[in-house]
Order: C-alpha cells, then sequence, then structure tokens
C-alpha cells in the first residue's frame, strides 16, 4: 500500500509539471477531435475518445518503462528505438488527421476489424500508444526507482504496483484535459461547425510534438521554465526512502550493499557493484566511450557520486582528485558519477566546466535521470563506493571525512589484485570537513526548498517586496528590496539593485549564482568588495579563513540569479 501511494502521488505531481506541457496541446485536441471518415462520410467523436487516448498512454508507457530496456537489450537493438518508433508514429497518425485519404490507408490493414467498432474507437487509442512510447516525464524519485527496477530485468509485484500507479498518477491531470477538450467541443457550437479544423489542428499539433521529441525540445523546455514541483518532489523523495530503503528499489542486485557500514575502517563484502546505467553522456573517455564494471574487472574502482556545485562535493573532490593521480598507474580507476542537484547541473557543458575548476582528468558519467544514483540506493553527496579487482563492494562512506581510511583500503585492494605493486606514498591532502553543527546550514533561495529565512512575512514564490528585520536570527538571511521569487532562485524583479543579509556560522562562504551583473559584499566591519557574475550557475567565494560568526550583505544587481549559501 506505501507504494501505491507514492506511486499515486509521484504520479499526480508528474502530471501538473512542467515536463507535461508539450503533451497537453495533444491530449486536449485528440481528447475532442472528431473520430476516422469512412466513405465519405464524418463519424461523430466518441465519447469514450478521452479514456481510450490516456489508457493507450498509461498501458505503452508502462508496458516501455517495465519491460522496454530488457526487451531492447535482449534484442540487441538501441535504447531509443521505441521513442523513434513513437516519434514516427505520431508523424503518420498526424498526417492522417490532415489528409483523409492516408488515414483510411492506415486503417486498410484493420479493416477485419467490425466497422461499429472501429467508428467509435477512432484512433484514440493508438494515439494514446504512441504518446506512452515517447512520454518521458521529469525523472522524479519515483520514476527513477521504476527505471532502474525495469532495467535490472526482476521486476515483482511490487514494481509493478508501483509502475501502474504512478502511470495512473500521471493519467489523472491528462485525462482531465482531454475531458475538457471533449466537452468544449460539444458546448461551442462554433467548434460542432468546424470539425475538419479541429482535426487539422490536432494533426499540426501531433507532428509538432514528434517534431520537437526528435529535437529534445521538450528538455530545452523544462530548462527555460522553473519546476514549480519541485518542493513536493522533495517532500515525497523523503517518503519514498523510508518506504523503499535508501531512496531507491531494492533489489537482488543492490541488496547485499547493506551489509557494509557507513564510514566502516576495515573492509567489508557487500555483493557485486550494481551495473552503470542510463548515462547521458560520458565525459573524460576516449570519444565519450562508456565504462562498464565487468570490463574493469582486475582493477580497483572507486566510484564517487558528486554534484558540481555542491559544497561537501567541492571539499571532498581534492581528496579523489589525489588518489586519482597517486594510484591511478598501480590499478585504480576512478568513476565519478555526476548526480545532479538543481536543474542547471544536468546541462553538459555547465559540468564540463566544473571538472576543468576541478582538475578532474577521470572518467565522469551524467546521471541525469539519477538511474545510476537509485541503483546503488544513493541518498548523499557525495558518496563513495570502493569496489575490488573481482567487482565487490567493499567499502561505502557516505558524506565528508572518513578520507585517510577510504584511501588505507584502496591500498588494501591495489595490493591484494597485484602482490608486486609498487605504491607511492599517501596522499596528504588536508581535511578540512568541519564538524557536525559547527556551520551555518545549508541554505537555499529557491521557493522549492528555502530554508534559513529570517525575514519579516512569509517567503513564498513571486514577486513581492521585502524590508530587513530590526532583529535578525542567527544563521539565517534576510531580504531587502523588490525581488522576483522563483523555485531554485531569487533574482531583483526590478532595475534597481536588492539586497541580502546574512548571518553565518563558517570558516568558509561560497554562494552559487547565475546571469549577468554585479555582487557588491560588504562585511561586518564595513570593508567591501565588487565581483563580476556571467554566465551559467557557479560557485562563488565570498570568505575563507579561520572559524568566525559574522554578517555580511550582498548588494545584486538586476540579471543575478541568487540560489544557495553553503558554509565550511
Amino acid at each position: 500500500m506505501d507504494l501505491i501511494i507514492i506511486g499515486l502521488l509521484g504520479g499526480l505531481i508528474t502530471g501538473i509539471s512542467p515536463c507535461i506541457l508539450p503533451v497537453l496541446p495533444v491530449i486536449f485536441l485528440t481528447g475532442g477531435a472528431q473520430s476516422a471518415r469512412f466513405e465519405g462520410e464524418t463519424a461523430p467523436a466518441s465519447r469514450a475518445r478521452p479514456f481510450l487516448v490516456i489508457a493507450g498512454l498509461v498501458l505503452s508507457f508502462s508496458l516501455v518503462t517495465l519491460a522496454g530496456s530488457l526487451l531492447l537489450g535482449l534484442l540487441n537493438l538501441p535504447q531509443d528505438v521505441i521513442r523513434w518508433v513513437g516519434i514516427v508514429v505520431l508523424i503518420l497518425l498526424g498526417v492522417g488527421l490532415l489528409i483523409p485519404r492516408f488515414e483510411q490507408l492506415l486503417e486498410k490493414p484493420f479493416q477485419w476489424i467490425p466497422r461499429k467498432e472501429v467508428r467509435n474507437n477512432g484512433s484514440g487509442f493508438g494515439v494514446g500508444l504512441a504518446l506512452g512510447a515517447v512520454f518521458v516525464p521529469c525523472a522524479g524519485p519515483v520514476l527513477a526507482a521504476i527505471i532502474v527496477a525495469g532495467s535490472t530485468g526482476r521486476i515483482g509485484i511490487d514494481t509493478v504496483a508501483l509502475t501502474v500507479s504512478f502511470a495512473l498518477g500521471v493519467a489523472v491531470p491528462l485525462l482531465a484535459f482531454a475531458l475538457a477538450g471533449r466537452g468544449l467541443i460539444e458546448r461551442i457550437r462554433a467548434f460542432r461547425s468546424r470539425e475538419r479544423g479541429l482535426r487539422i489542428a490536432a494533426g499540426i499539433a501531433m507532428i509538432a510534438l514528434a517534431v520537437g521529441l526528435a529535437f529534445n525540445v521538450p528538455q530545452m523546455l523544462q530548462r527555460l521554465l522553473p519546476d514549480y514541483t519541485a518542493g513536493l518532489q522533495e517532500d515525497l523523495a523523503e517518503q519514498q526512502g523510508d518506504a523503499l530503503d535508501l531512496g531507491g528499489l531494492v533489489t537482488d542486485e543492490n541488496r547485499e550493499l547493506d551489509n557494509c557500514t557507513n564510514g566502516a575502517t576495515v573492509l567489508e563484502e557487500c555483493g557485486q557493484a550494481p551495473a552503470i546505467r542510463g548515462i547521458q553522456e560520458w565525459l573524460n573517455t576516449p570519444d565519450g566511450e562508456a565504462l562498464e564494471l565487468e570490463q574493469l574487472r582486475g582493477q580497483v574502482v572507486l566510484i564517487d557520486f558528486w554534484a558540481y556545485s555542491c559544497i561537501n562535493c567541492q571539499r571532498s573532490i581534492p581528496h579523489v582528485v589525489a588518489w586519482d593521480e597517486a594510484y591511478r598507474d598501480a590499478g585504480l580507476q576512478v568513476i565519478g558519477i555526476h548526480s545532479p542537484e538543481y536543474a542547471f547541473e544536468k546541462e553538459p557543458d555547465n559540468v564540463r566546466a566544473g571538472i576543468r575548476d576541478f582538475g578532474i582528468e577521470y572518467p565522469v558519467a551524467l546521471d541525469n535521470t539519477l538511474s545510476t544514483w537509485t541503483a546503488y540506493r544513493n541518498r548523499y553527496w557525495p558518496a563513495h563506493y570502493l569496489i575490488d579487482a573481482e567487482g565487490v563492494v567493499r567499502h561505502i562512506s557516505f558524506g565528508e571525512g572518513n578520507y585517510a581510511a577510504t584511501e588505507k583500503m584502496i591500498r588494501e585492494l591495489l595490493v591484494d589484485a597485484d602482490l608486486s605493486v609498487s605504491l607511492p606514498p599517501a596522499t596528504e591532502v588536508a581535511d578540512d570537513t568541519p564538524e557536525l553543527g559547527a556551520t551555518t546550514r545549508e541554505t537555499f533561495l529557491g521557493s522549492a526548498k528555502d530554508v534559513n529565512y529570517g525575514g519579516d512575512g512569509d517567503y513564498r514564490a513571486g514577486t513581492s517586496t521585502y524590508a530587513f528585520p530590526a532583529a535578525q536570527p542567527d544563521d539565517s538571511f534576510a531580504l531587502d528590496g523588490r525581488w522576483r521569487i522563483e523555485t531554485q532562485y531569487a533574482t531583483p524583479a526590478t532595475q534597481d539593485a536588492a539586497d541580502v543579509r546574512l548571518s553565518y556560522r563558517a570558516s568558509e562562504v561560497r554562494i552559487v549564482l547565475a546571469g549577468t551583473g554585479e555582487v557588491t559584499v560588504r562585511d561586518g566591519e564595513g570593508e567591501s568588495r565588487t565581483f563580476t557574475v556571467e554566465g551559467t550557475p557557479r560557485s562563488y567565494g565570498l570568505i575563507d579563513g579561520e572559524p568566525r560568526e559574522g554578517e555580511l550583505t550582498l548588494q545584486v544587481s538586476p540579471g543575478v540569479q541568487v540560489y544557495s549559501f553553503t558554509f565550511g
């Protein structure tokens, strides 16, 4: 029951999220578009048509999600074959709506079906089947778990229940749009007299969606629109973590990971390492070639889950880079799995810039759908999984710290793999992990997960005028001036600059900014400096020194987007 509820909630949230927008015109128009023509006669739109469209989408989406990857793997076909078939079918159906004679040609193979049944059903179910094959909703925690379970090939009743409930949850808002399309056409006489025009509009919408899918336009649209469901997705992820154990479905492939103790100081036996999967792109490999763990048998592998704007990862990466440089020739293969926390962290160019800034030379996989993240049931940035030469996970470390113990175990596994190996001296990168509770917690300014707001009144999405409070709490931020609060960031809402005041405890303070403009920083002693912001989101240093309690006031020019403060 927990799985079904989580699936329904995940589907409902996805059904109202921005990534659903490209599909809505097709759902709306085909839900009420006139059915097929027969021998010059116009058949009325079926009352069941909206339900058939959505039923087809639910069925094909469930089958493709659960069994698509497994079936294509067995047939040795590329993973996007089903998607391209769906795109072609959408184009054919769209052309059929535009050209009745072409539609008749499409229907010829099905003439054995009684005319009455065809007349009632039209092409609604076929449209739904095509939509389900190409419909790739936002990769929330539920969908990521389903994809992982489907790709393992071990599909049980729990996975089926989660998938079907997710698909039904998505179907509810989509069905509302389909019924709205039918109702609008039935109630407005002008539409009833222009059914041919509605068919043409539906055909154009269908072809436009297919072309947009071919050129990844929906993904571009998602990057432009704020994800107003991010907060709901985050809350659901926490609930899923309790119900599914460690943020992903427990399968035979990853069940033994529970044998590892987080931050252990000795090697443990934690089962074969789950495969790396669902990678959008590989960086730092020859010609973007993918790495498979099976091909790395005989080598010790360190998998590092990270995100380039995560302050905890930024403090951890120097250790990983040092291990790669020190032990690469001795048989260590480091693989960075970049699993984004923010939408902007999905952009390959942004990740490439982060790789350059951190001096990363080892392979990095873009896990934008969190498929590998979920396969390992991971929930932390950073997270290190140490794998021996036989492909067995021997050590897991979540978060920062424990570097000396991890390096000691790397050296042990390298010697186990090759008794004649000559190891260099241990690395000497300082461990700058702050003590738990010694710093202000990471502070987000987006409405999806704002924390530490210490100003007067409510902090919510939209444009509002703010003022600094007379007394601001410790470890908080406040705004002054006119601000527009988006899901993931805040930005000045007028042509005038606006201010942020931050109360903090830390030795290092950084801020994630994007856009174009300037930021002037004033500390509690009256000193100030100004720096330029330009380009994609990245982290800028504000304070770096001895541990302290202090206050900063930032004057932010229009055009600059403020995402978060991080502390070290």
